[in-house]
């Protein structure tokens, strides 16, 4: 379960630094600090704080789901029987290991989740279904598929806060 982080103060080197690995992870920091404005050391420093402090929460990369055979989208409402503590749990605990499921968020609204599902078509996301359908608490499922992709980004625009 995730839990409510401190917000930390970010200068303009921090923004810079942040925005730069969101492009590109991978960079060296060689390469980052020159960007930046900093020496390398002083860089590193400044990229290990934001790793202490849990502003960088991970590094990844990110895999073309057309070239793994996945390129459909489904976003699923679910709803669940009862909205118990016990029984949101275990739908979060089986959601979390079922295939094809990417994110799954707890709603307020209609529906109590909302779970993105990548597979590879129709057919394969009748057996997603079938496995969305079996977890606990599950009553309903309503199921969209994504047409186009308009927009998806992973980069935060870290602009001044008003």
């Amino acid at each position: 379960m995730t839990t409510v982080q401190e917000v930390i103060a970010l200068d303009d080197i921090d923004r810079s630094i942040l925005m730069e690995l969101q492009r590109d992870g991978r960079i060296a920091i060689a390469d980052l600090a020159p960007r930046v404005g900093l020496s390398s050391s002083a860089c590193l420093r400044r990229v290990r704080r934001l790793e202490d402090h849990e502003v960088i929460d991970r590094y990844v990369m990110l895999v073309n789901r057309a070239a793994i055979g996945r390129p459909t989208t489904v976003v699923v409402e679910v709803s669940l029987s009862s909205e118990g503590t016990d029984a949101l749990e275990q739908f979060e605990e089986a959601v979390v290991v079922c295939p094809g499921v990417m994110s799954c968020h707890l709603m307020a609204g209609d529906a109590d989740y909302l779970v993105h599902v990548a597979c590879a078509g129709v057919e394969d996301y009748e057996r997603i279904h079938r496995v969305l359908a079996a977890l606990p608490g599950v009553a309903r499922l309503r199921s969209s598929f994504v047409i186009r992709e308009v927009c998806n980004t992973t980069v935060h625009d870290l602009g001044q806060r008003s």
